[in-house]
């Protein structure tokens, strides 16, 4: 998210400094991905826990 603010190609921000669709639909694709990984890293640490637990790892 940091490069998207920081953007200077023009495409980010008008002349004026207000944010464009590119900069939303941009944001909106940073965002959710950082939630859907986090939600995958919980799910999976969460798995490796409980199969430690249970003494069912593979590994």
């Amino acid at each position: 998210m940091k490069n998207l603010f920081a953007d200077v190609s023009g495409l980010a921000f008008d002349g004026a400094g207000d944010p464009t669709p590119y900069f939303w639909v941009h944001l909106a694709l940073a965002v959710a991905s950082f939630g859907l990984g986090t939600a995958v890293g919980v799910v999976g640490l969460r798995g490796l826990l409980a199969s430690r637990r249970t003494g069912r790892g593979d590994s």
